[in-house]
């Protein structure tokens, strides 16, 4: 017995080994092919820049190999992936040999931004759900974000509704303005498993996004959400994964997701499908459908027995910021997960001595406390006029009174309020006159400035040093920022314009 489970451990680790090897040997033929083209090419400048590019071209790690060697995986095999907000986690299957998919690894996502629920519109700092397709021109080796693969958002569904919005990806760093950051280190392994997903045949690799894990726990306390009709939609897809582990077919008619929907037995083609048109005929292979409806119905049966237990219902329009996994939250200052779990100060301190999965640069901007955000929609054009005096002596004055103050010295003016009101006296010197109308409501707001605005100083310190190519944009950032730090939790606004232009040299 001893000898055959001994010859298995040795095959085992022989397999392993020629999977490491291949994997070396296949990213150094893949580097000599895109040289080789340069050369063809009449050594175009891009071309050789991605040649060269050895974090598009880094190997699966060893452990990774090894860990689909256990699971009866291929390296090449087919992959999907999962995204949920709510959880902060990004999850990478593949096909095993059976056929069916297995989950290889889960990746906690270090930030993703806006609200749970759908991107409606460009600039809404909505991360997309849904359902997307990735194929190998979507993966980006130039990324401003180390390495990222775009998420194809908007899909036909989106466009049919209207809705729009550009480049949304799933990247390195930790900052997002309606992206998923996944850190450098863990981009890098979902690139490659891409990559050698393509190379062994697949087409394209499917991206599910979801709020939340479709749970009936989810489902029941997030009962009054108005996404909700959109959610049970998506769901279907959800549980068409989980009850056959094949990739769900999906298409769209009538403004709305199909899945795995099949020939009606006496056609004679296939169903076209048009996301705004009319449905046409098709059904839904019954061994799918019904082990599908079995689960709907369990679920649901699930969803009204929390209900009626009083399952409190999520709070909405909280004013936060989007979310971040615990593991990271808690290697930072003051850390707090947002919109995703484990929020609480016994689970992030219980986190303090975990080792992070990747390097979260100085430059982070975690999720506002619901503290600091609930204000933020109060008259804003008053709050603006009253706090740039009021305001000038906390701490964004250290963002936009030190120039100012700078160029008085300089200058031979007099003291720092007046430098920080010149701004707004040009503009509108009779509305500085009517500020004092409104003192109260500037005084509300200090608590939540001081409290946010420490963490702007190292950020564009810190940013040049992580990554040099964004040096230009770091020190271009502090002019919009004067005008939004008058506003309480204005420092992710800071950091979304920096990730557009930093993204504005991808194309």
């Amino acid at each position: 017995m001893f000898a055959v489970l001994g010859s298995r451990t040795i095959a085992r680790w022989v397999w392993s080994s020629d999977l490491i090897h291949r994997t070396l040997v296949r990213a150094l033929l893949a580097s000599a092919a895109l040289a080789a083209s340069v050369l063809l090419a009449g050594c175009d400048s891009d071309q050789i820049s991605l040649a060269q590019n050895a974090k598009a071209n880094q190997p699966v790690p060893p452990k990774l190999i090894a860990a689909m060697a256990e699971k009866d995986m291929d390296l090449q095999s087919p992959m999907l992936v999962r995204l949920f907000k709510q959880e902060a986690e990004l999850e990478v299957w593949k096909q095993d040999r059976s056929g069916r998919m297995a989950l290889l690894k889960t990746y906690p996502i270090c930030r993703w931004s806006g609200d749970l629920g759908p991107k409606i519109r460009e600039g809404d700092r909505q991360a997309p759900e849904g359902f997307y397709s990735i194929n190998p021109s979507q993966m980006n080796p130039q990324s401003a974000y180390y390495l990222s693969f775009n998420t194809g958002y908007p899909n036909a569904f989106d466009k049919a509704l209207g809705r729009t919005g550009s480049q949304l990806m799933v990247h390195g760093d930790c900052s997002s303005r309606g992206c998923y950051a996944m850190t450098d280190e863990q981009i890098a392994e979902i690139y490659s498993l891409g990559r050698e997903s393509f190379f062994g045949g697949q087409k394209a690799f499917q991206l599910q996004a979801y709020p939340f894990r479709m749970t009936p726990v989810n489902m029941a306390k997030h009962r009054n959400n108005p996404n909700m009709p959109f959610w049970k939609m998506i769901k279907e897809g959800y549980d068409h994964f989980e009850v056959t582990r094949q990739e769900p077919k999906v298409d769209f008619c009538e403004k709305k997701y199909v899945f795995d929907a099949a020939r009606p037995p006496n056609a004679t083609r296939d169903p076209v499908f048009e996301a705004s048109a009319k449905c046409p005929a098709y059904v839904v292979p019954e061994e799918i459908a019904s082990a599908v409806r079995e689960k709907e119905q369990k679920d649901a049966a699930e969803v009204a027995k929390l209900i009626s237990k009083g399952t409190p219902m999520a709070r909405m329009n909280t004013g936060v910021d989007g979310g971040m996994n615990a593991i990271f939250a808690s290697k930072i200052p003051e850390g707090n997960t947002g919109l995703s779990e484990g929020g609480d100060s016994q689970n992030l301190q219980s986190l303090v001595l975990a080792r992070a999965p990747g390097t979260i640069p100085g430059t982070v901007n975690p999720p506002k406390p619901v503290l600091a955000a609930v204000p933020q929609p109060e008259e804003p054009p008053a709050v603006a006029t009253t706090s740039s005096t009021r305001v000038a002596s906390a701490a964004p004055a250290e963002k936009s009174e030190g120039f100012f103050s700078s160029f008085a010295r300089k200058v031979g003016l007099g003291g720092s309020a007046a430098a920080d009101a010149t701004p707004a006296a040009a503009s509108a010197p009779k509305a500085a006159a009517a500020a004092p109308a409104k003192p109260k409501v500037a005084e509300a707001k200090p608590q939540s400035v001081v409290r946010v605005a420490p963490k702007v100083e190292p950020k564009q310190a810190a940013k040049p040093a992580l990554k040099p190519s964004l040096t230009d944009t770091a020190a271009a950032a502090p002019a919009p920022a004067a005008a939004n730090s008058q506003l309480a939790g204005a420092a992710p606004v800071v950091q979304s314009n920096s990730f557009d232009n930093r993204f504005s040299a991808m194309k």
